[in-house]
């Protein structure tokens, strides 16, 4: 009885013919989730900006403009929307939303569920803005093509702490304050909504006890009472305002890793790579899970299976099956719950396929990812074992995530190339097959939540790289957008963010996009490792350059995460032996990137005297690019001089020494050029500063992190080359 003046009220309103006035806008909501209100929430706040005047589920004037918003299965939502003679275009993809209205309609906004609600209002948001005001007619449908796409948050450190060993951070106010300021988590998830991202994931070794007790192992909790307190209320703050914005909260975690009071109490390692399954760890392990599921429902989980517990093989799967997905399902049942929060299961140094073959019989939310680029940036034409192996993946039945991991070759410079972005996210579909992506931010992944840059106050990762977050996620969302409207796009948002006309704003990113070939080249012909383990930006030794092999990290990236091509030691090789030469070779990349770094130089330069906001961060990025040039010329002199040594070891002939000399002069002055450019700017090269950083130096206590300490080797480097051709 109670529905029918609702209904009655719906009737009147939608039958009126009368031409409707814009001052006077009323959002009639049918599905009051989380979700919806949070986008009619977006939508109000738009309006008013806009200049209406803004009633929510209000018996208003006849002629006021009417929006109705909700999921189209909700029966309500399907009345008004038959009784306006409008016909929804039929859709069952999750998130999709339809915006529709006829010159007398209402205008409805309907989602095939709670996020699509959502995500229908935050396009009609963006209409507003772009048109100014809202329309007489319009009929827009939409849908995302990735069904995940997420961001992560290291909660890590450049560092270990005193008496732990790599990963192990528990969650203190002391080691991570920012953790704790829900003002940045606000904007963070701001961010994420507005670029349409629904997943963020929180990458820790052992998470667990720092943010849930368990009766059976009381002394495994690894912060104090206080600390644990402000833990579970963070969690629960930031799970609750994730869900709101359509965003599932995903913990990740490393096997196996016990925490430091349980390994204490119980005489073994916190974590050890051979460590076999026993039934101690088994169980703590699963109580820790189940425990969190049944704390945070709303939470889902990312494992690393070949971590700390390399390579072994069946012990995967029986982890996997026999501790982790039954403490997942413990949650659920001391919750009375049925429904499954998502596992991924991360495909490093495990074999996925045959782990998901025994897991999805006992538990269906499951995906798989793997890494997209190794952990540096080298190309968007994946091929060989790798897109082999991301192609079995993609076939097991499950959604298969692309990790875009650790940008070490992008350190610290801003990157912001949208082709080159664009062109990746279509190879994660058409090579991979992937329906997933999982994000790294692009500069000092270990030192979150600030930049690399120096200045007066520590910038903020998520403010300096906005077009990293927006240009991923607009591609996930859809990449086959067209390229030259594209170019006016993304030169409209840069003329936007400072200042400039049109065209200047696509000089900066024709700026950003020749830069963006610059680092991913020069590590995919010149590099040891694609790993973490090498800082590209702070250059490379002669040695480095003649025979990667014998500094032990060498990995294969040539034969799968670079096209088809040569390195320096192959081509001085073919070179000598007059042999035909095959793809992309040193001397072609080394010739590429010094015009690639003119070509940004001139750009950014056509556009430096039209700025005007944001002087600062411009003044920034034209640094950064005049950096990426100084460091393209210093690796493509010096890969020249290479060949001329490597040419030596064949002719015996001192003249090609004497050959290499000025070139290897040359790149110490252009060395030089960049040690001027990042003194005062950077405050340092690489956001990983342990002994697990090799190439160019081993970094040691905090060294070999900036070009002013690498210059003196380059500059000694140079001296005992000078001197062994005088000896000769």
């Amino acid at each position: 009885m109670r529905k029918q003046p609702f209904y009655w009220l719906y009737l009147i309103l939608f039958s009126a013919k009368a031409v409707f006035a814009q001052q006077i806008v009323n959002i009639w909501v049918t599905d009051p989730s989380a979700r919806v209100n949070f986008g009619v929430e977006s939508l109000k706040t738009a309006l008013s900006s806009a200049g209406y005047k803004v009633t929510l589920n209000k018996s208003i004037a006849k002629n006021s403009y009417q929006v109705v918003v909700g999921i189209a299965a909700n029966s309500t939502f399907q009345k008004l929307i038959l009784g306006q003679k409008l016909t929804l275009a039929a859709n069952s993809s999750k998130e999709s939303f339809e915006l529709l209205k006829q010159p007398t309609s209402a205008l409805f906004v309907s989602g095939n569920d709670a996020s699509g609600a959502l995500y229908g209002c935050l396009e009609l948001v963006d209409q507003l803005k772009k048109n100014k005001r809202l329309p007489q007619q319009l009929s827009l449908k939409d849908q995302p093509e990735m069904v995940l796409r997420g961001t992560c948050i290291g909660i890590q450190k450049p560092v270990y702490l005193p008496g732990r060993e790599v990963y192990e951070y528990p969650y203190t106010p002391e080691t991570f304050p920012w953790l704790y300021d829900k003002a940045q988590w606000i904007k963070y998830l701001d961010m994420m909504v507005e670029n349409r991202y629904n997943s963020l994931y929180l990458w820790n070794g052992h998470p667990f006890a720092s943010l849930v007790k368990l009766k059976d192992y009381p002394y495994a909790l690894e912060v104090d009472e206080a600390t644990f307190q402000k833990n579970q209320e963070l969690f629960g703050f930031l799970t609750t305002e994730a869900d709101k914005r359509g965003i599932w909260v995903i913990q990740m975690f490393y096997n196996i890793i016990v925490s430091k009071p349980f390994a204490e109490k119980h005489g073994i390692k916190t974590q050890d790579r051979n460590r076999p399954i026993v039934p101690l760890i088994a169980d703590y392990t699963r109580k820790s899970i189940a425990a969190f599921v049944e704390k945070y429902p709303n939470v889902g989980l990312l494992i690393t299976l070949g971590e700390a517990m390399e390579g072994q093989g069946q012990d995967d799967v029986d982890w996997f099956t026999k501790t982790i997905i039954p403490g997942v399902q413990d949650g659920l049942k001391a919750l009375g719950k049925t429904t499954e929060p998502p596992i991924v299961l991360r495909a490093h140094d495990t074999d996925a396929p045959r782990v998901m073959k025994s897991a999805l019989p006992l538990y269906k939310n499951l995906y798989t990812m793997a890494k997209y680029n190794g952990e540096a940036l080298t190309t968007y034409t994946p091929r060989g074992k790798w897109a082999d192996l991301h192609r079995s993946l993609s076939r097991i039945g499950t959604v298969h995530v692309e990790n875009v991991h650790i940008l070490a070759n992008l350190e610290p410079f801003r990157y912001g190339s949208a082709d080159f972005i664009q062109k990746s996210v279509q190879a994660m579909h058409n090579v991979y097959e992937a329906n997933g992506l999982h994000l790294y931010p692009q500069a000092s992944y270990w030192d979150w939540p600030y930049t690399a840059d120096k200045a007066e106050k520590r910038l903020f990762q998520l403010d300096r790289d906005w077009i990293w977050y927006k240009t991923w996620a607009r591609y996930a969302w859809n990449s086959k957008r067209e390229r030259p409207a594209e170019i006016n796009y993304w030169g409209n948002q840069l003329a936007e963010k400072y200042g400039l006309p049109l065209d200047k704003g696509k000089d900066v990113l024709e700026a950003y996009e020749q830069t963006g070939e610059i680092l991913p080249k020069l590590l995919r012909r010149y590099g040891i490792t694609d790993g973490n383990r090498q800082t590209l930006t702070l250059g490379m030794l002669m040695t480095q350059l003649i025979n990667p092999f014998r500094y032990g990290l060498f990995t294969l990236m040539y034969e799968s995460e670079a096209p088809e091509g040569e390195m320096i030691i192959e081509y001085a090789e073919k070179e000598w032996n007059r042999q035909p030469h095959l793809g992309e070779t040193p001397v072609k990349v080394a010739d590429e990137v010094v015009v690639h770094g003119q070509k940004a130089v001139e750009a950014i330069e056509r556009a430096a005297a039209s700025v005007t906001q944001n002087k600062e961060e411009f003044g920034r990025l034209r640094n950064d690019v005049h950096c990426q040039d100084a460091m393209a010329n210093f690796y493509a002199e010096k890969a020249r001089a290479s060949l001329s040594v490597l040419r030596f070891k064949y002719s015996n002939d001192v003249r090609d020494l004497e050959k290499a000399l000025p070139h290897l002069e040359k790149s110490v002055n252009h060395y030089a050029k960049l040690v001027a450019l990042t003194k005062d700017t950077y405050l340092y090269a690489n956001s990983m500063q342990t002994q697990q950083r090799k190439i160019p130096m081993r970094g040691v206590n905090g060294t070999y992190k900036t070009w002013e300490e690498m210059l003196p080797v380059f500059e000694k480097e140079l001296n005992t080359f000078k001197r062994k051709i005088d000896s000769l």
